[in-house]
């Protein structure tokens, strides 16, 4: 069994420090979750693990067997624009990659030119696809493009998209065999069905799996182990998200308890030293070298500060935005039409649609940066859009962090308190320290976190946010989901992470055939139903008589009858439940422990619910049977 260690490492960016004396190993069959804030050495760790050096010192921390491969998703594509995706994708020198390769090449050269030359290239290569029984990797290769949404093998990587490209450089990555394979944000640009493949695939990988991502739905479904970088170290966590969310809890419980009985201490021996004890015995010292030991060590001992965002937002009118008979072209293309839409104040509205459809088209329809084509388009008077864009803009590279945001203003008020930029800062998890730090060195991850600063400082009253959760670290995002659901008025996002999208809206915009249609609910709802509709098509589709099954009575039982009696009741009662466990979530701020606590009961009760539809449903249609046959 192969396995990669790393003992001792340590690691400095300028006069940052990433790691310090850091050590884990991974084992085949280790699906490990990694992550941590932002800009605490994620990238960085599988940089240095991928390349083999960057790290501080003389002695590499790595070891690993001589024939140990690994392959690495970065999060930017880099590839010839001149190659076609098959040539991008196909680039392993392993033997049965180059067969495959070679024989897509033979072919394409058969196909545009059919000589007797080109023919026994053809059939050589085919000899070399059974020699390295490589006919199951070229299947393979083209099933794993083709779920990706790309089907054009021979377009040159230079007419693709961003996006498009990004998929190819995935496809890339996982036919590639390998014993450790890195992925850095693999679901970027992937819409939801193609997370749940990659999930579904990456569940059964056999080699070594270590990856970062910020889609907490797809890190709890892929991981059995969570490494969490924090104080320059990494933590380990045996399980998935779930089980890391209850270890953490009671780890930063224990914490706390340790910390204040360290403190007493300190106190304690604080005041011993003030008194001006002098080492003239062994004893005296050691009591001396034990208070030094002690500060160190509360030096060290940090429990995390949590982000905690609260805005006020200004005044807004009941009808926001209303769109009636629209539709909107571009280059002479439809995008959308016959599209009505009415925005009021309380609405949390998801859009959903296939990379390409014009979602973000149409968060600029609705912040008036593009006019419809036709129909027409209302705004309210006092509407104040704070927009989030994918590109981050207006962030001056050159300037530092706090004289940058004091342009915007030199202090923010909130609920009658004054608040200074700097504490706004330090609520945004920017110490003080990094407040000179020019924004050009700043990580993905914290540029967000300034440039959503920049909207807020503006008091909104109408959120457009086009993929905010990119590049976010997850302790971030679970703040940002309370703060969205908190804001006084109306939130349109479009995000591919399903379980900010499910937290944040209650209402659909689906985007599919240049139409618009609302849905309400939200997007696991949206996604249920969708699944239930598949399989109902693929039941009527199958011959007639198969899977037939003997009618069954009808008539609801004695005990069938009394539950029918209650059902609606006991319905009722989970449903207040469901809403009062939300209400509590919506209050505990970002207390890690009630909140893990209070997710497990609700979804314990949601599943308790679903259960009492289900059944619902079945005897009611038995009970309208039954009344059909009286």
């Amino acid at each position: 069994m192969k396995e990669l260690k790393v003992e001792h490492l340590n690691k400095s960016v300028g006069d940052k420090v990433l790691f310090t004396d850091a050590s884990f190993l991974l084992r085949e069959n280790d699906r490990v979750g990694l992550i941590g804030d932002n800009g605490t050495g994620k990238t960085s760790l599988l940089n240095l693990i991928f390349d083999g050096y960057g790290f501080d010192g003389d002695v590499n921390p790595i070891q690993k067997p001589a024939d140990f491969t690994i392959t690495y998703l970065s999060q930017t594509p880099d590839f010839k624009e001149e190659d076609s995706v098959l040539e991008a994708v196909l680039t392993s020198n392993q033997p049965a990659i180059r067969a495959v390769f070679n024989y897509e090449q033979a072919l394409l050269a058969l196909s545009r030119e059919h000589t007797p030359k080109f023919q026994r290239q053809l059939e050589l290569a085919e000899e070399r696809m059974h020699e390295t029984n490589a006919w199951t990797i070229e299947a393979e290769v083209k099933a794993i493009l083709t779920q990706l949404e790309i089907t054009d093998f021979h377009q040159r990587i230079g007419e693709l998209s961003g996006g498009q490209k990004r998929r190819v450089q995935l496809a890339n990555a996982l036919v590639t065999p390998t014993d450790l394979l890195l992925l850095d944000e693999p679901t970027n640009h992937l819409d939801a069905r193609a997370i749940l493949w990659l999930q579904s695939y990456l569940m059964k990988f056999k080699g070594i799996l270590l990856f970062v991502t910020h889609d907490r739905y797809f890190l709890d479904a892929v991981s059995n182990k969570i490494f969490e970088i924090t104080n320059q170290a990494i933590q380990q966590y045996q399980g998935n998200y779930a089980d890391y969310l209850a270890q953490r809890a009671q780890r930063e419980q224990l914490l706390v308890s340790q910390t204040h009985k360290a403190k007493q201490l300190y106190k304690d021996e604080l005041a011993w030293m003030r008194a001006g004890a002098k080492a003239r015995s062994t004893k005296q010292q050691a009591r001396i070298n034990r208070f030094n030991a002690l500060e160190e060590t509360l030096k060290g001992q940090k429990v995390k500060t949590k982000l905690d965002i609260h805005f006020d937002a200004s005044r807004i009118g009941k009808k926001v935005i209303e769109i009636i008979d629209a539709s909107f072209r571009y280059d002479q293309q439809i995008i959308f039409e016959d599209f009505n839409l009415i925005i009021q104040n309380t609405d949390r509205i998801g859009v959903l649609g296939k990379n390409g459809a014009g979602k973000t088209t149409l968060l600029k329809l609705l912040t008036g940066e593009l006019s419809l084509t036709s129909g027409s388009f209302a705004a309210g008077k006092t509407l104040r859009i704070g927009y989030f864009s994918q590109e981050i803009k207006n962030l001056d590279d050159t300037k530092r962090v706090l004289p940058f945001l004091q342009s915007f203003a030199e202090s923010y008020q909130s609920a009658g308190e004054t608040i200074s930029i700097t504490s706004l800062l330090e609520q945004f998890l920017f110490p003080k320290e990094s407040h000179g730090k020019l924004i050009g060195t700043l990580s993905g991850g914290e540029r967000k976190r300034l440039y959503l600063l920049t909207l807020l400082i503006k008091k909104p009253n109408f959120l457009i946010m086009d993929e905010p959760t990119n590049d976010l670290d997850v302790a971030t995002l679970i703040v940002l989901e309370h703060f969205l659901r908190k804001f006084q008025g109306p939130i349109v996002v479009v995000s591919h992470d399903r379980y900010f999208m499910d937290k944040v809206t209650d209402k659909l915009l689906v985007i599919k055939d240049k139409r618009i249609t609302e849905y309400f609910g939200n997007y696991s709802d949206f996604l249920n139903e969708q699944a239930d509709k598949q399989a109902t098509s693929n039941i009527s589709a199958k011959p007639a008589g198969a899977g037939q099954q003997k009618p069954v009575s009808q008539k609801l039982s004695y005990f069938e009858k009394k539950e029918w009696l209650v059902i609606e009741d006991e319905i009722a009662e989970l449903e207040v439940q469901l809403e009062t466990i939300d209400t509590q979530m919506n209050d505990c701020g970002s207390d890690f422990s009630q909140l893990n606590q209070l997710q497990k009961e609700l979804d314990e009760l949601t599943a308790r619910l679903e259960k009492k539809y289900e059944r619902w449903e079945y005897l009611s249609e038995k009970a309208s049977e039954a009344d059909l046959r009286a």
